[in-house]
């Protein structure tokens, strides 16, 4: 079950369906606070428990429990006291929530938090301990086993020409009056730059336009520039660009954020420099000055990757430039993400893929790109999810009255802590990634097939990546120096 428009409502159940013995409505528990009434046929993994799997539920619960005392966290089981210090985890029905984390590990953690079987006081503070501490979750002897817990990508997810506008409508078309109940006046739905950390709301604004401005500089965006933006968003690069002067093609497979974009540009009065058009990567065509994507290559996947370069090194005229914002994480956790169907994948982001920064300058290599600046700022994007997610919990109530229910609010709330978590950890980074042409055309790299299947599909691009030699060039930011 993953992400889809359709919005429901909190029943327990739906007219017609048939509760079976694991059907988790709440009334078959004592804590109505926290137990949370699901309708089975939106939510079925949620509204139900997953098989008994006696063996996988007892080796979670020993390996959990040994692990939560090691952790800076305040544990609490059920009716027992707490235990240790720190951000404060309850997990209110402990036979649920170990049998689904030993049946479906992180998919059954995430799961569980959108059924109301656990909670937290400090849901980002608890999410950033478990990822700064992932590797020593499980013991190095049992790590060999995890491939009993993980599950391969769904075929039906890959990021082919029919699939990518699937996958982009499951998340960007959810509403556009949802993604305005919690960004900022310019709908960025990336990581800003901002003057100095910690960040206040008030600044977010200037801060994606700060953001938005660097991108543009990276890519020499100025008077005349025949600009390609890759990625429209709901139009707030496009309308930075063409106030620079610029003529702008920017696509989309998002019919709601092209509707909403469209609105914007014609207010603004730069319809005659904007061309909102609702196509592939693949499928434009022409010569430009700039190409600048944001966020935009988690969405593509690995397996299409080598298209996705290819276009930006054949949409760049003579002497253009690239402009990336990217989110990355380490190589090794790449791969090993890569071949695995996590709860982000199942519920948020499907077909999607982090790569690492050695990815990116691999897949640019090959395709004959090269890489001329490169600096990133993770912290900024922890704050920028921070703001986003107490919006989003302020405006509870009139989420609500858009027709989305406890179980998609828990699941959001759950999505925008652990994308926080992942940053304040370190785990992940975001980048701007400049690229030119390369002046000598790039030599095929050797393949790893071991590492390049990462939907499981034999054949795939190989994503290893050698050494980079030394530091790219960087850029100072506001309250960090340097390149990570």
């Amino acid at each position: 079950m993953t992400l889809s428009p359709t919005r429901s409502t909190d029943q327990p159940g739906a007219e017609g369906a048939a509760p079976g013995p694991d059907l988790l409505p709440a009334a078959r528990h004592p804590y109505p606070a926290t137990r949370v009434s699901t309708d089975p046929v939106r939510w079925p993994d949620v509204a139900r428990l997953p098989a008994p799997a006696p063996v996988r539920t007892a080796i979670a619960r020993t390996l959990l429990r040994r692990a939560f005392r090691r952790l800076p966290l305040a544990i609490r089981l059920g009716d027992a006291p707490a235990e240790g210090a720190g951000p404060g985890l309850t997990v209110h029905d402990p036979d649920a929530f170990f049998r689904r984390v030993g049946t479906s590990g992180l998919i059954g953690f995430g799961e569980s938090y959108m059924a109301g079987e656990w909670d937290s006081d400090d849901l980002a503070g608890v999410l950033t301990v478990l990822a700064a501490r992932v590797d020593d979750l499980v013991p190095a002897p049992l790590r060999t086993l995890r491939g009993a817990w993980v599950r391969r990508r769904p075929a039906a997810d890959r990021n082919s020409l029919t699939g990518a506008r699937k996958n982009i409508h499951r998340h960007y078309d959810l509403s556009n009056e949802l993604f305005e109940e919690f960004l900022d006046p310019t709908m960025t739905y990336s990581s800003a730059v901002f003057g100095s950390l910690p960040a206040r709301p008030e600044e977010l604004s200037a801060a994606q336009a700060r953001k938005i401005d660097r991108l543009l500089d990276l890519a020499g965006v100025g008077e005349g520039t025949r600009l390609l933006e890759i990625g429209t968003g709901w139009g707030e690069l496009a309308l930075r660009a063409a106030a620079r002067g610029a003529h702008v093609i920017t696509i989309t497979l998002s019919t709601e954020q092209r509707d909403l974009a469209l609105r914007r540009i014609a207010d603004a009065g730069h319809a005659d420099r904007v061309d909102v058009r609702l196509c592939d990567y693949r499928e434009v065509e022409g010569a430009y000055d700039a190409v600048v994507s944001v966020e935009m290559i988690e969405a593509v996947g690995a397996e299409f990757w080598p298209a996705y370069f290819a276009t930006l090194r054949d949409r760049l005229a003579p002497g253009g430039k690239v402009a990336l914002q990217a989110i990355t994480m380490p190589h090794e956790r790449m791969l090993n993400t890569s071949r695995t169907h996590t709860w982000i994948s199942k519920y948020v982001f499907p077909g999607g893929l982090i790569p690492s920064r050695e990815a990116v300058v691999r897949e640019a290599a090959r395709a004959g790109l090269k890489v001329t600046a490169d600096h990133g700022y993770g912290e900024h994007y922890a704050e920028t999810l921070r703001l986003w997610r107490e919006r989003f919990a302020e405006r509870a109530a009139e989420v609500r009255q858009l027709g989305f229910d406890t179980v998609f609010q828990r699941m959001w709330e759950l999505y925008l802590a652990y994308s926080e978590a992942g940053f304040r950890a370190r785990y992940l980074d975001v980048r701007q990634i400049r690229l030119a042409a390369a002046t000598v055309p790039a030599q095929a790299a050797p393949r790893d097939d071991a590492a390049a299947e990462p939907a499981g599909r034999p054949g795939a691009p190989s994503v290893t990546a050698p050494a980079t030699g030394g530091d790219l060039p960087s850029t100072t930011l506001p309250a960090q120096q340097g390149a990570r």
